[in-house]
């Protein structure tokens, strides 16, 4: 197993104080949003085997099936198909929704047809891969998941008082489930700026107001005030009272399909997805919003917003989710207890969120090679790369996450 060296991304939406309280470091006063574990071209972790350190992409891409496992690189290619992060959200990030495969090769293929740079401000595809995306929750976290159902998204427009939006309410109560948000997310996001900005700020006053003065929905309405605050007069702040707002406890979770709009509102989590960059934008951004494409990848589905609770299974407690590209897992040690042997058929990397975890080459811990340099403890924010075949067991006093694949 390889300790891994991450980088941190300083987005403007980031805590400055989350990661570095989870880290044990000193706040440098700028943001810290997210930091990168594996092995994604933007950011890779670095290892170190003895000749200095080198980037695990590059390590992979010399030896995939090595590093990989010849199951994974079968069914993925010669990458690493995850990207793990450590996600600190201190401001909303945008309003998004990710395409599903077909999608993503058909705008691709479009975009580069059209000669579209990638590095382009209006490209929507970077690559032809899919993106979901699952989000744990280390802290008390908000965010915004799926579409209300029109009746439950009316109610909570004709709370706020203002006659600019009853046009709105009125589509949602009269027409069909899908029609009905689809219509009206076209209006908010196609209406000319000028001419809808009062109709957000007029939204936004009441929706602070209602919000202190507490009722069903103030917690609900407390959030879109806060988007209104960073993002005055954005069309995204009415997209965003179509949808769910949800409050994650430590450990719950959030899975994120393809056509599934959403956004992180706050908070610290542990975030797995797909290795892409492929990101439609909804509103709450100053960067390009696609409008038409966007209504070709939204899923107009109305539901709750599915807060998944992980599932014991022998031990690790598992995040389950409908992708094979990637599998997470929590695993929470206790003093005393005998070791835990991991699964070791696919490559994974293991990050210590809490305490102390201890890891152990699984031969060494039955007593061949045992001693100094046979095993690594990992401290909150640290992390290894495990190649696929490597047998590892973990104790402490700790909790692990592990990410891999499904193969």
């Amino acid at each position: 197993m390889d300790r891994l060296a991450n980088t941190v991304r300083p987005y403007a939406w980031g805590s400055t104080t989350a990661l570095p309280e989870l880290l044990g470091t000193a706040p440098t006063g700028e943001p810290q949003a997210e930091m990168w574990l594996g092995a994604h071209p933007g950011a890779p972790s670095r290892i170190d085997r003895g000749a200095g350190p080198v980037s695990l992409a590059e390590v992979i891409d010399a030896a995939p099936e090595a590093e990989l496992g010849a199951d994974t690189v079968r069914a993925f290619g010669p990458r690493l198909p995850f990207l793990l992060k450590l996600l600190a959200a201190g401001s909303p990030l945008s309003l998004q929704v990710h395409p599903d495969r077909a999608q993503a090769a058909e705008g691709f293929a479009d975009e580069e047809r059209r000669g579209i740079p990638i590095d382009a401000g209006h490209r929507n595809y970077k690559d032809t891969n899919h993106k979901p995306e699952l989000i744990v929750a280390l802290t008390p976290f908000d965010g915004l998941c799926g579409f209300r159902h029109p009746a439950q998204a009316a109610d909570l427009l004709e709370g706020l008082g203002v006659d600019d939006l009853k046009p709105y309410v009125d589509i949602l109560r009269a027409s069909p489930e899908e029609d009905a948000l689809r219509e009206v997310l076209t209006a908010v996001l196609g209406a000319e700026h000028h001419a809808i900005a009062g109709t957000v700020e007029r939204a936004s006053v009441a929706a602070d107001r209602l919000a202190a003065e507490g009722g069903p929905h103030a917690d609900a309405y407390a959030a879109y005030a806060v988007l209104a605050h960073h993002y005055p007069g954005d069309p995204g702040v009415l997209a965003a009272m179509l949808l769910n707002h949800v409050q994650l406890q430590p450990g719950e979770a959030l899975f994120l399909g393809a056509g599934i709009p959403h956004a992180y509102l706050g908070g610290l989590g542990v975030e797995l997805m797909a290795n892409s960059d492929n990101v439609l934008r909804c509103g709450l951004t100053p960067k390009h919003v696609d409008v038409p494409e966007l209504l070709r990848v939204v899923r107009f589905e109305a539901g709750d917003a599915g807060v998944l609770r992980p599932e014991d299974v022998n031990g690790e407690e598992v995040y389950e989710t409908p992708i094979d590209e990637f599998r997470l897992s929590r695993f929470v040690a206790a003093p005393g207890a005998a070791p835990h042997a991991l699964p070791s058929r696919t490559p994974q990397i293991l990050l210590c969120t809490a305490g102390t975890v201890r890891l152990r080459e699984a031969d060494a811990e039955a007593g061949a090679g045992a001693g100094e340099g046979a095993g690594l403890a990992l401290a909150p924010g640290e992390s290894v790369f495990v190649p696929a075949g490597e047998r590892i067991t973990l104790s402490g006093d700790g909790t692990l996450f592990r990410a891999t694949v499904v193969a």
